[in-house]
């Protein structure tokens, strides 16, 4: 028996359906969406990776009398949950200790009669590289204490996707030593051209506490990659004071990834390594 309804009860049944219809289609189903949604690094499916997906780029800033605060770090690092809570972490810890730095500073120059100087921490982290399974991210620091001139620093950070961790890049080698010995060549002569450059001549005096050439492994590594996929050269970042006075300034010395790089390397990361000769 088919039931008849008169079209003016008919027709608000009607526009509520269209309507239904109109709001499904608007919105996907929220388990479909996280379905669909995958984040390198991300814990595999869920909320997660939802959240992870949309997760933007990290810019946060404190200006007042008291301190200058900046940190900022890539949507690239942000969709990786584990390090992103890294970053939060260490943005704290760092604001954190500026902060009570800059407190104490305050105090002691109010009581000593003289102006305080706004303390400072600037640092942004930057891509170096992104390949399908590290992303290696390099970071300048700003700093300034109240004293004649501020300071600059470095950071590096390497996020392996197939192990879903943090490390440093020399974790990628056998030793610190194998590393020395595997790049002082062309990192020694990298910063003898460095410096001429600046019109500097490398110091040579036995007494200097600048002469010779550190190791590379006691300064800041940044791995790079020219192709996207392998780790084929790699920059050795110097802050002042390491190799010169503060007059210099910092380095930044460009080192390939040769056969004798490669061959320092632990068996666990060779494939993920390209040499250049």
């Amino acid at each position: 028996m088919t039931m008849a309804f008169p079209s003016s009860r008919l027709a608000p049944v009607l526009a509520a359906a269209a309507l239904l219809a109109a709001c499904s289609a608007d919105k996907p189903d929220l388990a479909e969406e996280e379905a669909a949604a995958s984040v390198p690094g991300a814990p595999p499916g869920g909320a997660s990776d939802l959240r992870a997906r949309r997760a933007a780029a990290s810019d946060v800033r404190q200006s007042d009398d008291l301190v200058e605060f900046a940190y900022a770090y890539p949507r690239d690092a942000a969709v990786i949950p584990r390090l992103a809570e890294w970053l939060d972490n260490d943005r704290e810890t760092r604001r954190d200790a500026l902060l009570a730095a800059s407190r104490r500073d305050q105090t002691a120059a109010e009581k000593a009669g003289f102006p305080y100087r706004r303390h400072s921490h600037l640092q942004k982290w930057q891509i170096v590289t992104n390949t399908p399974r590290f992303l290696s991210l390099s970071a300048e620091i700003e700093t300034y204490k109240g004293g004649a001139h501020g300071m600059t620093s470095f950071a590096t950070v390497l996020w392996d996707r197939n192990r879903a961790r943090q490390l440093q890049p020399l974790d990628l080698f056998t030793s610190g030593e194998a590393f020395d010995a595997a790049i002082r060549e062309p990192f020694c002569a990298g910063i003898k051209r460095a410096k001429a450059a600046k019109g500097i001549v490398a110091e040579e005096a036995p007494d200097s506490p600048f002469a010779g050439c550190p190791p590379a492994s006691a300064q800041t590594v940044w791995l790079g990659s020219s192709d996207g996929r392998y780790l084929d050269r790699m920059t050795i970042a110097i802050a002042p004071y390491e190799i010169g006075p503060f007059a210099e300034g910092s380095y930044r010395i460009n080192v390939p990834v040769t056969s004798a790089v490669a061959g320092a390397v632990k068996d666990a990361f060779q494939r993920d390594f390209l040499p250049i000769d």
